[in-house]
C-alpha cells in the first residue's frame, strides 16, 4: 500500500516495528521515521495498519504514538480491521487536539493490496474524506463513504461475515463432491459461472486444489474479525448463529497451529470430518 503511494507522486515519512519493511520504502523514495510520534510531526496525513485494536490504540494514543506529534487539522486514517467502537472511541481523544479521524478498513487481501484494488470502506466526516480521496485511490479501485467513524470497521465486519460463512459453504460443497466421487476442477468449473460463483471462490478454490495454503490472508486474522463482530453483535443485540460457529470452527483450526495459513484452510476441518482430500486429479 505504501509502495502504490509512492508510484503515485506522494512523499511518504514511514515507521514499522520491523525494519525490514521500512529499509525496502526507503530504497523506493519514502524517508524513515523512529516512532508513530516522529511521523504525525512531518506527515499532514497519517495512516495506520496493524493487527488489532490493542495494536491501534498503542500506536495512536500510547507513548510516542500519533496523537503526542499531530497538528491540529491534521487527518489519522486507520485502516486496521478492528472493533468499530475503539475506532470511535480514538476519533472522540482524537478530536480533543483538533485532528480528524477516518477509520478506513479494507479487502481484498495481500494481491489486493499490491495491485492497489482494494475495496476501502471509510467511516467520517466528509470534509476529511473530500480531501483524502486522492490517497485512497492510490490504494484502491473502490472507495466507498459509508458513515461516521466506525461505520467502516462495522461495514468490514459485514464483509467479513459473509467472506467467512462462503469460504465455509464451498468447503462444505466441495468436500460433499469429492466424497461423491465428482472431481473438483469439474465442480469448480460447471458452478463458478453460475448464481453460486463468487470472488471467494474464484480465490481460494484454485489454490486449495493445489493444496496451497500460503496466506493471502492468514486465519487467525480473520478469526479476529469474527471475535470483533460477534463482540459487537452482542452489544448490539444481534444474532450471529452462523457467524457463530464458523469462529469456533476457525479456533479449532488455530488451537491446532494453522492461525498463520491462509483462512482458505478452513475446509481442512471440513475435509477431517469427512475423510477426504480436495485436490487436483493427476
Amino acid at each position: 500500500m505504501a509502495r502504490n503511494l509512492l508510484k503515485a507522486g506522494f512523499s511518504l515519512v514511514v515507521h514499522n516495528r520491523s525494519k525490514g519493511p521500512v529499509e525496502e520504502l526507503v530504497k523506493e523514495g519514502a524517508e524513515a521515521a523512529s516512532s508513530p510520534k516522529e511521523v504525525a510531526q512531518r506527515a499532514e496525513v497519517i495512516i495506520t495498519m496493524v493487527p488489532d485494536s490493542p495494536d491501534v490504540e498503542e500506536v495512536i494514543l500510547g507513548k510516542e504514538g500519533v496523537l503526542e506529534g499531530a497538528k491540529a487539522g491534521s487527518i489519522v486514517i486507520d485502516m486496521s480491521s478492528i472493533s468499530p467502537l475503539v475506532s470511535q472511541k480514538i476519533a472522540a481523544e482524537a478530536a480533543e487536539k483538533g485532528v480528524k479521524m477516518l477509520d478506513a478498513p479494507v479487502s481484498g487481501g495481500e494481491a489486493g493490496a499490491v495491485k492497489g484494488t482494494l475495496a476501502i470502506m471509510v467511516g467520517g466526516e466528509q470534509e476529511a474524506f473530500d480531501r483524502c480521496q486522492d490517497i485512497f485511490k492510490a490504494m484502491g479501485k473502490s472507495v466507498v463513504r459509508v458513515g461516521s467513524v466506525g461505520a467502516g470497521g462495522f461495514t468490514k465486519l459485514a464483509n467479513q461475515i459473509i467472506a467467512a460463512i462462503n469460504l465455509e459453504a464451498i468447503g462444505e460443497a466441495f468436500v460433499l463432491g469429492v466424497k461423491a466421487g465428482v472431481d473438483p476442477q469439474l465442480i469448480f468449473q460447471a458452478i463458478r459461472g453460475g448464481l453460486a460463483g463468487s470472488n471467494m471462490m474464484e480465490s481460494r478454490v484454485p489454490t486449495i486444489l493445489e493444496r496451497n495454503f500460503k496466506p493471502g490472508f492468514k486465519l487467525k486474522l480473520h478469526l479476529k474479525d469474527l471475535n470483533n463482530a460477534l463482540a459487537a453483535a452482542k452489544d448490539l443485540g444481534v444474532p450471529l448463529p452462523i457467524t457463530s460457529l464458523v469462529q469456533q470452527m476457525m479456533l479449532a483450526l488455530n488451537a491446532q497451529g494453522m492461525g498463520e495459513e491462509d483462512n482458505g484452510a478452513l475446509v481442512k476441518l471440513l475435509e477431517d470430518l469427512a475423510r477426504v482430500e480436495i485436490h487436483k486429479k493427476s
